[in-house]
């Protein structure tokens, strides 16, 4: 498949896709036709192209690895203290109907003589956000990773979150929460290093 250079409008980012996008412009015109509208009329003349190019954008976690992320941003560090980074947002689409869902990320970790640049873990985050999900496996992914890169003694991960398919359909309810979490090492095995994360987040 031919890769491709997309500049997303509403952002100035450009990205490497790798994406088919006039595959993606058909699909988004069948599917207006499908629902009951018409692509040719005047307000939807260039929907499919938009449509396609956010799409692209919103799914370009697929096509990123935590090696880039890094970027070789892991330090040496003589300290253990625990690290926390509070309310990291994340925009993700639920995997079951294709709606969003959203809201903030917590991290914490207890390093081994390795750090990781602060604004990796936004772009960590981002990575598994930008990908079909459910919020109980973004928890999970977002520990491993970190995990796996600084293997650090313990890492927790909180994920608060809201969801349109919640919101918008089906049941309706406005004002619901959905938190998941995922605690490795002594995060795990230790409750109150758990407690002393979970305290922080409560600040």
């Amino acid at each position: 498949m031919e890769c491709k250079m997309v500049e997303i409008e509403e952002t100035g980012l450009t990205f490497e896709t790798h994406v088919d996008l006039g595959r993606l412009e058909a699909l988004a015109a069948d599917w207006l036709q499908v629902i009951g509208e018409d692509p040719s009329r005047e307000g939807l003349l260039k929907t499919p192209e938009r449509v396609a190019k956010a799409w692209a954008f919103l799914t370009r976690g697929y096509r990123q690895s935590l090696e880039e992320i890094v970027n070789g941003a892991i330090f040496q560090a003589e300290g253990s203290e625990m690290v926390v980074v509070r309310g990291i947002e994340f925009y993700s689409l639920c995997e079951h109907h294709l709606l969003p869902f959203f809201g903030q990320v917590h991290v914490g970790y207890i390093p081994e003589e390795k750090i990781l640049g602060l604004s990796k873990f936004a772009r960590i985050v981002d990575m598994f956000a930008r990908r079909l999900q459910v919020q109980e496996r973004l928890a999970v992914q977002i520990a491993e990773a970190v995990q796996e890169i600084l293997e650090p003694r313990g890492v927790g991960v909180v994920v608060d979150g809201v969801h349109l398919c919640m919101m918008m359909r089906g049941v309706e309810k406005q004002h619901s929460r959905t938190v998941t979490s995922a605690m490795l090492g002594v995060f795990r095995e230790d409750a109150k290093t758990r407690e002393e994360f979970l305290s922080h987040l409560r600040l």
